[in-house]
């Protein structure tokens, strides 16, 4: 069973507040292209978006210049990762810290944090006082070897600061980040499962949407 964890990108939608949204359009219509074929018709669309757009995967060089880019990541680090849910609704709080998960055999795993965030969504609720994860936590994730962080939030940093300490740590380890996730609550507790978030292998690039999900196993 496959559940999609990432959210639809959509022509004017806004996922980071402050930066532009996508432009989805044709290059070709269906109706344009009738005069190219022969009882056959086409649609060759174009977009320009912001590589942070939608659910997306942060590389090192998003944080690093010298750090790696998409196209340099290996596939090991997107794809058939051993995943965990960690649970932690917004409604206990914003700050999600190292004791959230301490009790959780978290070692060579894609770490996803539910907080119910996803919920807003599409509002302007969603770019203000969201979850996110204590500089400690980042250091303790870091020092227990998670493969890759998620979060179904805004960000992983808190945002009413300059500062980006979880950035910094994780990317600095080469743990990817994954954020804008949403539907975390459908993968089913007790079961194994592997994440997936590939994105393009593009080259000067540290960050891309990404189609995010998780692979069930019976």
């Amino acid at each position: 069973m496959l559940i999609d964890l990432s959210h639809t990108i959509e022509h004017g939608m806004i996922t980071y507040k402050g930066l532009p949204a996508p432009l989805i359009c044709d290059f070709l219509s269906h109706e344009n292209s009738k005069d190219l074929y022969e009882n056959a018709e086409f649609q060759i669309g174009k977009i320009e978006l912001i590589s942070n757009t939608g659910t997306y995967v942060d590389c090192p060089f998003h944080r690093y210049r010298d750090g790696k880019d998409l196209s340099e990541t290996s596939l090991e680090k997107f794809a058939n990762l051993p995943g965990v849910v960690i649970s932690h609704s917004y409604k206990k709080g914003i700050e999600i810290g190292k004791s959230d998960f301490e009790s959780i055999d978290i070692t060579g795993k894609a770490v996803l944090v539910h907080t119910d965030w996803s919920d807003h969504w599409g509002t302007d609720m969603y770019f203000e006082n969201h979850p996110f994860i204590t500089e400690e936590a980042a250091h303790y994730l870091r020092d227990v070897g998670v493969r890759l962080l998620g979060i179904d939030a805004y960000n992983v940093d808190d945002t009413r600061t300059k500062r980006r300490p979880v950035h910094s740590i994780l990317l600095g380890e080469e743990i990817l980040i994954v954020e804008h996730l949403c539907h975390l609550d459908l993968i089913p507790k007790n079961k194994a499962f592997v994440f997936n978030a590939v994105p393009p292998k593009i080259k000067g690039m540290g960050t891309f949407p990404v189609r995010a999900y998780a692979q069930i196993f019976s």
